[in-house]
């Protein structure tokens, strides 16, 4: 969204520049004018005869030139083409950036939570100068692996998100592209582990916030995962249909503030990872 922002702004730019020159321009050419009518008033007829007053050729020939030069800026010059490059951007925008009603549109929808492994022991230890600088930088990690992978930011508090997904491979494989990075560039990310919980099911939507036992869930399924880790629960897992992403087997555990016991499962990393 930044991107656009810019491009629109320096579209706007450009096009107030081309409208201020043709107005200075303009008002010089009339100034000329103005100038050209006195003198002729002025000067006296060759023939004798007196005219009447009237409007200097040149004036007249200024104020068509001009008037035809601003009605082709409206209709095919900068104005045009500022309004056709705004329409395609918001046009861009609704396709490519995702919408929250559009990823719960039936109800449904894949939650990601994520936070930093012992946060707080990490914050004393580098001090809050450079552990901004750590979260600066795992932040925008995570953002950028969520807009790659069609997700949407419902919420980042501190070293934590929370995201939302219309496809659990999308979900699953931002999370496993988050775990990479991390591994990848433990120097960059000062070797924070990440614990990651997926959850598949229905919620209710306010606004730009969601809500409901499916999102406790969620929340809690992360709260069990270890650095590192990505845990899902069981209906994330039979909602896959994607065979390039496999399992740990499932166990059942017991979820703070829910009844009864639920499946989870590990994602396996790929042996690439494991090296690492």
């Amino acid at each position: 969204m930044d991107i656009a922002l810019l491009v629109i702004a320096l579209i706007l730019s450009a096009g107030l520049i081309t409208l201020g020159v043709l107005l200075i321009v303009s008002r010089r050419q009339l100034a000329n004018a103005r100038k050209e009518l006195r003198r002729s008033r002025e000067r006296p007829p060759r023939d004798g005869r007196r005219r009447r007053p009237g409007v200097a050729p040149l004036a007249v020939k200024t104020v068509t030139h001009t008037l035809k030069n601003a009605d082709a800026l409206i209709r095919h010059g900068i104005v045009g083409n500022v309004r056709s490059s705004v329409d395609e951007l918001a046009a861009w925008a609704r396709v490519e950036r995702p919408d929250l009603a559009r990823i719960t549109s039936d109800g449904r929808v894949v939650l990601v939570f994520s936070d930093i492994e012992g946060s707080t022991q990490r914050n004393e230890s580098l001090g809050d100068r450079e552990w901004v600088k750590v979260l600066e930088r795992h932040n925008g990690l995570v953002q950028r692996q969520v807009a790659d992978h069609h997700g949407y930011v419902l919420k980042n508090q501190g070293d934590g998100f929370m995201v939302a997904f219309a496809e659990p491979a999308d979900a699953v494989r931002c999370s496993m592209s988050i775990q990479r990075a991390l591994l990848d560039e433990t120097e960059r990310y000062d070797g924070i582990r990440v614990r990651i919980g997926i959850h598949a099911g229905t919620s209710v939507r306010r606004g730009d916030d969601l809500f409901g036992r499916n999102v406790a869930m969620a929340a809690r399924i992360a709260d069990l995962a270890a650095g590192g880790e990505i845990l899902v629960s069981g209906e994330l897992r039979n909602a896959m249909r994607s065979d390039d992403i496999e399992f740990e087997e499932p166990v059942e555990v017991e979820l703070k503030g829910l009844s009864g016991t639920q499946s989870v499962s590990s994602v396996k990393l790929t042996s690439r990872d494991a090296e690492n």
